[in-house]
């Protein structure tokens, strides 16, 4: 099977290449499911329930998250009502949302689990440690499928690479988010586990992270506070194309994607 990541949607911009482009890749890769994070799909920071429904309606199966994920207070719609989208898993359980699921594919051959888990160095709000909140739960959700997909939502390279590298053999692929760049370290651990250290974002490159240039320049020359607003030129859609078997739930290639819109 063929799944589609799609890297953090920043604003407008990548929503409108998500809605142009998904429908011709779905078709010119045969996809099976997609997968996107949605944390920045909101005016550049955070989502709604409106900006949701519009990355669903073009074709995406689950939405994940991450640190912006309160940034909008009508996230509390979404979290209570909506089982695709999901949140940091290692928030306390009490907690509005899921950060799970286990989700038909379209074809109804199959399921894959997702599974969305936020790091702890250098990332705020503070939360539960994400090592001892995955294990257990990759385990549960291998008694519904093999097929199982995680995005980690963090900004330390090393912390990112050693949760990896402990799923490795039990997640079919694990692939980083947050830092919005795209990252070269494509790969397949020895246990069989698809790997990518950052899939970029979905959004105009012709920013700084998909923000105007000028107010964050201005920002790091005088330290004052500036109206970081969304960018508009260059446009891609970033993320990873994952090959999994379907009976042994091993990735058997893992490509990094960057489509121009």
């Amino acid at each position: 099977m063929k799944l589609l990541f799609i890297g953090d949607i920043v604003g407008q911009p990548g929503r409108n290449a998500v809605n142009a482009l998904l429908p011709g890749l779905r078709e010119k890769w045969a996809l099976d499911f997609v997968v996107a994070n949605g944390e920045n799909s909101a005016g550049g920071s955070g989502i709604t329930p409106k900006t949701a429904e519009e990355i669903f309606s073009a074709g995406v199966d689950v939405i994940t998250s991450g640190d912006h994920l309160w940034d909008q207070k009508e996230v509390m719609g979404l979290l209570e009502s909506e089982k695709r989208f999901l949140r940091p898993m290692n928030y306390p359980a009490d907690v509005p949302g899921r950060g799970s699921g286990a989700f038909e594919a379209k074809n109804r051959r199959f399921k894959v689990a997702v599974l969305n888990f936020q790091g702890r160095t250098y990332m705020q709000p503070p939360v539960e440690n994400p090592f001892l909140a995955a294990a257990g739960e990759v385990t549960k959700l291998r008694e519904q499928t093999k097929i199982i997909f995680v995005d980690f939502h963090a900004e330390a390279t090393s912390e990112k690479i050693a949760f990896g590298r402990m799923l490795d053999g039990q997640a079919s692929a694990v692939v980083g988010t947050h830092t919005h760049v795209q990252t070269a370290d494509e790969q397949i651990f020895p246990g069989g586990t698809g790997y990518l250290s950052d899939a970029g974002f979905t959004g105009p490159h012709e920013s700084v992270l998909g923000r105007e240039i000028e107010p964050v320049i201005k920002r790091f020359l005088t330290s004052m506070p500036q109206r970081f607003e969304v960018a508009k030129k260059r446009v891609l859609l970033q993320g990873a194309l994952i090959e999994v078997d379907e009976s042994t739930g091993k990735a058997l290639n893992i490509q990094r994607v960057s489509e121009a819109a």
